[in-house]
């Protein structure tokens, strides 16, 4: 028989109660848009957007866990609850709004072109012709743009930015449409075959992305990112991952991805 005194002993964690853990907050991107998110040597989640999911989580005192996902099943993970919010260089367009709410703004960026190198691509103007292909990528803000600003143009849509990049180079599509950034550091990888068309087609925010009913995570992410801000916190990140890019914009007369937000 257990002596009286040990029962309660061993029942005391219960009767006191152990304070839960924090739900995790889950934060889905695409492991896959250097050096934004991107995945380390040994497959862990890395990046700038990483960080400031880090940051986020630690400002709401709730552990992260990241979620890898393919760019177009970032919103329909959040809308069935898969997710709690999207950090992935998540562009504000109105058709997105329709179904998510947005954060405010933390960076600015417009769509450029990476083309093959060719005299005859000298502007936009130039592959809205019925002999151009424009190839984009699927789920994104240049996916959803391209038959507008090159109605005349054939379309090629494909699933990863190498690819992409691959298409252009080896002279299959004449342009890919995509943000500034990243079409500044592709002609950086293959400066013998393609050229950046920098000038901007489309200004874009990019934002988090939540659930429209989640109202105390959008209160609390509002106040994360002034607070982030007012520390600088951007400019820190992007010291540490967009210091040759911001050259590349500053040359090119561009305003840098980070502004204050309003």
């Amino acid at each position: 028989m257990i002596p009286r005194f040990l029962t309660l002993f061993l029942f005391l964690p219960f009767l006191v109660g152990a304070s839960p853990e924090p739900t995790p907050l889950v934060v889905g991107m695409e492991l896959n848009y250097p050096p934004f998110e991107m995945t380390d040597a040994a497959g862990k989640p890395c990046g700038l957007s990483v960080e400031l999911a880090e940051e986020l989580a630690q400002f709401i005192h709730r552990p992260l866990r990241i979620e890898n996902l393919a760019f177009d099943g970032l919103i329909p993970a959040l809308l069935t609850n898969k997710i709690d919010l999207v950090i992935s260089s998540l562009t504000v367009t109105p058709e997105r709004a329709k179904a998510i709410a947005f954060s405010r703004p933390y960076a600015h960026i417009g769509l450029g072109l990476l083309t093959r190198k060719d005299p005859t691509i000298q502007n936009a103007k130039d592959l809205n012709k019925i002999d151009r292909i424009i190839i984009t990528k699927r789920g994104t803000s240049g996916h959803l743009a391209a038959e507008k600003l090159f109605p005349k143009a054939k379309h090629l849509v494909v699933d990863q930015d190498a690819a992409a990049y691959l298409e252009v180079s080896q002279g299959k599509a004449d342009a890919f449409l995509y943000d500034q950034l990243s079409v500044a550091r592709a002609q950086e990888r293959y400066p013998q075959t393609t050229q950046a068309l920098l000038t901007s087609l489309q200004e874009e925010k990019w934002a988090f992305g939540l659930r429209q009913k989640d109202k105390e995570l959008q209160v609390l992410t509002e106040a994360f990112l002034l607070a982030f801000q007012k520390k600088g916190g951007f400019q820190k990140l992007a010291a540490k991952y967009l210091s040759k890019e911001e050259g590349i914009f500053r040359k090119a007369g561009i305003p840098f991805i980070f502004s204050p937000i309003p």
